[in-house]
């Protein structure tokens, strides 16, 4: 029975150390390459740790010292981009979400089952299939390389997983707590808004910290929507400055790592409220 024991725990942990291996050793790379010079990021056999480390790469991505080559202005405008684009989906999800959460959690109506379940089967729907489509109508409103265009189609795809998390938490809240609404006059808005909301808040931040990172991660849809630097999020604009032979590649790094640090860090800091909100209605 022992030997048993020892095998699973050693199978868990050797099963662990391959997946953190597999998920942090590019984060890794891509901070050791911008820490190193061109010649040593280029060098033969690579360096497993940045002989000598410099930070030249992140001087140019600032702009300090007047270095860069205008890719601080470029970085800067697209994450500005990205934090418009992604915050103002947020936004718009949430808000939508909880009201239709609310009804498909509490509200009795015709066809609500089947609605329902037609809402959260687009979440198996892959997302290039969609892409044809919903550009040749956000070109058709002349939205295209618009801040609307990407902003749309972005809560367009987050709804659906928004509903689905904000309608599992709704369920863990006693109804009396809005019968007791009801009995003071409230109507089922006036319930949502003063009792239910507040409650809820878990499982609104997991929705809205899950959509702010769908957001922030997209890169087909605003490769395709947008057209220049006005609108272009960070995602898309990394990519871009790959096609620039100017460019080294322990800038891109560097780039890229600045990029993937800004939702790292949301996601570490908030992660209890996305497993809170994830989990709910799991065990009631």
């Amino acid at each position: 029975m022992g030997t048993r024991i020892m095998v699973r725990v050693a199978g868990r942990i050797v099963t662990i150390a391959v997946i953190l291996l597999w998920s942090l050793f590019p984060i890794y790379w891509a901070l050791n390459t911008s820490f190193s010079t061109l010649s040593g990021a280029d060098s033969t056999p690579a360096h497993y740790l940045p002989s000598p480390v410099v930070a030249s790469s992140y001087r140019s991505v600032f702009g300090i010292g007047g270095a860069g080559n205008g890719i601080s202005g470029q970085l800067g405008r697209s994450l500005l981009n990205s934090v418009i684009e992604s915050g103002a989906a947020m936004v718009l999800t949430v808000v939508i979400a909880i009201f239709a959460a609310y009804a498909f959690a509490r509200l009795q109506f015709r066809f609500k089952r089947t609605i329902f379940v037609s809402v959260l089967a687009t979440l198996l729907l892959p997302a290039y299939a969609t892409l044809i489509p919903l550009y040749r109508i956000m070109g058709s409103l002349g939205l295209v390389n618009t801040y609307i265009a990407v902003i749309l189609v972005y809560v367009s795809g987050f709804l659906p997983l928004a509903i689905w998390i904000l309608y599992n938490y709704f369920n863990t809240i006693p109804r009396e707590l809005e019968e007791a609404a009801f009995i003071d006059g409230a109507s089922p808005v006036g319930a949502l808004v003063r009792v239910v909301i507040p409650v809820a808040r878990p499982g609104i931040a997991a929705a809205a910290i899950i959509a702010f990172l769908l957001g922030w991660a997209q890169f087909l849809f605003p490769l395709i929507l947008t057209t220049d630097l006005s609108t272009q999020p960070v995602t898309v604009i990394v990519a871009a400055l790959d096609q620039q032979r100017v460019v080294p590649f322990t800038l891109l790094m560097a780039c890229g790592v600045i990029a993937a640090a800004i939702p790292g860090v949301i996601a570490l800091v908030l992660n209890r409220y996305i497993v809170q909100g994830i989990t709910a209605g799991s065990i009631k």
